[in-house]
């Protein structure tokens, strides 16, 4: 059986990276560009000097900037800002079988989660999504990483992706948890804002160990409230996925943290990046989620204020403050203090 023609939808840092890993074994892989000029560069030159500098790329990926060239494309992976992936897949006309969502985030207009955006814009195409532990400049590299991949077309979709996925530094696990897949990696973005704070604010190691064990503890309990299975949150794309992420400045949410914690202001650090921090558009929708399904988050909220311009210092302090109880048992919800 030939191979299925794959093609990758957004051509930033990941996007590009998954392009690079599906080309390494010499395939074919189409990437949309939203620039025209990048997709020249990256026809001509194999590089992506805006968003994945470091990466030669392979000659096998070819770049378009026209949706309509990836119709023919059996396989799709999604890689286009949470935020934008609505109006990215408005503007296709047609979808294969199988689509794959490799964004992290939950939309901020709707508080809809991408496979929820994705099934409704294409009704007829099975959703799987991808996430797990990934810096983008390590996969492109050839790095050993492994992920979730979450399919909605259960163990038969298993079967398709699987084998038109994995190549041997990139490792899928099978699962069928749609909702924890998401949530992972919906979470973690807006935890690792709150560690990069630890770090700029020079709190040390203890508080960050302490705050990934509690984030992790809000995660757990955020998605049991909508449906997500505990063994998902437990592996690559929730437990794995927070552990990277909080830990290294090469996460852009982690990176956006340090700086809100050395006092820079959040409004003035958003226009100035040209990546997207998923986190800071996800950190506001996530509270209201949180609230409408009674779950505990004080670290998720926040970040909520540090984001609305609250000193770093005085949110630490808030939350320090928090009543004493058992480590199994969340606080009960807090009126939310105007800043």
């Amino acid at each position: 059986m030939s191979a299925p023609s794959i093609g990758v939808v957004g051509a930033g840092a990941w996007g590009t990276a998954l392009a690079q890993m599906l080309a390494s074994d010499g395939r074919e892989v189409m990437l949309w560009v939203l620039e025209p000029e990048l997709a020249d560069e990256i026809n001509t030159r194999h590089t992506n000097s805006l968003f994945l500098p470091s990466a030669a790329l392979a000659p096998t990926i070819r770049a378009t900037s026209d949706l309509a060239d990836t119709a023919g494309c059996e396989l799709l992976l999604l890689v286009t800002p949470a935020q934008h992936l609505a109006t990215t897949m408005g503007r296709m006309t047609t979808y294969p079988r199988d689509l794959v969502l490799c964004a992290k985030g939950i939309e901020a207009s709707s508080g809809r989660m991408m496979h929820q955006v994705a099934a409704e814009a294409a009704p007829g195409s099975e959703i799987a999504v991808l996430s797990g532990p990934t810096f983008a400049h390590e996969v492109a590299a050839g790095l050993p990483t492994a992920v979730t991949l979450a399919c909605g077309g259960g163990e038969a979709q298993w079967q398709r992706l699987a084998t038109a996925i994995a190549r041997p530094a990139f490792r899928p696990y099978y699962s069928d948890d749609l909702t924890g897949a998401e949530v992972g990696g919906a979470v973690k973005n807006v935890l690792a804002i709150a560690c990069g704070v630890v770090e700029g604010l020079g709190l040390g190691q203890n508080a960050r160990a302490a705050l990934i064990a509690r984030g992790y503890a809000e995660m757990q309990r955020f998605g049991e409230a909508l449906g997500a299975q505990r063994a998902t949150l437990a592996g690559l794309c929730g437990l794995g996925d927070l552990v990277l992420t909080c830990s290294s400045t090469s996460s852009r949410n982690f990176s956006l943290g340090v700086a809100l914690g050395q006092g820079q202001d959040p409004k003035a650090l958003m226009r100035e990046r040209h990546t997207v921090a998923e986190g800071a558009h996800t950190a506001p929708i996530l509270v209201e989620l949180a609230q409408k399904h009674g779950v505990s988050m004080p670290i998720v909220e926040s970040v909520g204020h540090l984001l609305e311009g609250a000193p770093a210092l005085e949110v630490v302090s808030r939350i320090l403050a928090r009543p004493l109880t058992a480590e199994d048992q969340p606080s009960p919800l807090p009126e939310r203090p105007a800043i």
